[in-house]
């Protein structure tokens, strides 16, 4: 007899729950049960929380945990080919820039783009240390034959750092303007923030080929966007208000007042959360690995799947190398922001 079977008696609904009853499937549970010579699973002591799992053996209309999660695959299947429809055009230009982009990496010589690189850091941070560092790692990039790999992770972190930054700023400018925007942008932001980054992926695998750069861009860029979107907000509205009425007292309009005075004053919050969205975006391609993002997360893969030791540590001391680099220029760049305000 099942715990909650009196319940259901007492409310009158036996006929009802009994009504072409039928045996469904054995749940994982009963199968282990059954495999260890077990007639089902050990019931606990006391009455146990009425799961659906529980209430469906007192009542078999009610459907069992199984049930629900199938019901969600199947509603998404059922959706599956108008999203594709739908998203398909939409996010191709996203796959022709990243293929793109990892191609210029990929084919440039080393002796083109260590220099580059080298300047790209000198021109954003003017720090003779910092620049000296990425030089230095991405001379031992190529001693230890990574250096390939490096840019290709380089190269994904490039397009989708811009993009988030692209879409994060307007996003955030609109937020800052809107309470209502505020509202109801910010539980998404939540979910965005929170949701494990593995479950990114398989909605994902579902709508586009693993072989399609777009699969894992999108991952990336919805990982790495809430930063940037969350400081451009909190960074508009944290300037002063005794500044922004004297640029009403001098007649500017709404767009002069966004682009004089207060963009230059959040400039510092803005370019915290880019360099919250570079990490961010580096962590994302080493998950991405496991879809075809390629770069130093497919070493590290192959250490796991192979058991590779040495391959797994030295990809992994490459993602800290890389990391370290971009947080050391963006922080500098951050810096310099900050000493040309207080000259001003």
């Amino acid at each position: 007899m099942a715990r909650y079977d009196g319940v259901f008696n007492s409310l009158g609904l036996r006929e009802w729950c009994d009504a072409e009853k039928t045996d469904g499937p054995m749940s994982m549970a009963q199968l282990l049960a059954k495999a260890k010579g077990n007639d089902g699973p050990v019931e606990s002591a006391g009455l146990p929380f009425p799961s659906l799992d529980e209430l469906h053996e007192a009542c078999a209309q009610i459907g069992q945990t199984r049930d629900l999660t199938e019901g969600i695959e199947q509603g998404f299947l059922a959706v599956r080919a108008e999203l594709k429809f739908f998203l398909d055009p939409l996010t191709q230009p996203l796959s022709w820039l990243l293929d793109g982009t990892l191609y210029a990496f990929e084919m440039a010589p080393w002796w083109v783009m260590i220099p580059l690189l080298v300047f790209v850091s000198w021109f954003v941070s003017r720090s003779a240390l910092v620049t000296g560092f990425v030089a230095a790692v991405l001379l031992v990039f190529g001693f230890v034959d990574h250096f390939d790999v490096a840019m290709q992770t380089l190269a994904i972190v490039f397009v989708c750092t811009s993009l988030s930054v692209l879409i994060g700023v307007p996003i955030g400018i609109g937020m800052s303007k809107s309470d209502t925007a505020q509202r109801m942008i910010v539980p998404i932001l939540d979910l965005l923030q929170t949701l494990p980054t593995f479950v990114y992926l398989i909605p994902l695998i579902f709508l586009f080929s693993v072989t399609e750069s777009k699969l894992y861009g999108i991952a990336i860029i919805l990982y790495a966007i809430v930063p940037v979107i969350r400081l451009t907000d909190l960074g508009i509205r944290l300037v002063d208000r005794d500044v922004v009425e004297a640029s009403n007292a001098f007649g500017m309009n709404a767009s002069q007042k966004l682009m004089r005075v207060e963009l230059p004053l959040a400039l510092p919050n803005i370019m915290a959360g880019v360099n919250q969205t570079i990490m961010m975006s580096l962590a994302m391609v080493v998950i991405a690995s496991l879809v075809s993002a390629p770069g130093l997360g497919v070493l590290v893969l192959r250490g796991i799947r192979n058991l590779e030791l040495g391959v797994g540590i030295v990809a992994g001391i490459g993602i800290v190398l890389l990391a370290v680099i971009l947080d050391r220029v963006s922080k500098a760049a951050l810096s310099r922001v900050d000493k040309a305000r207080d000259v001003k």
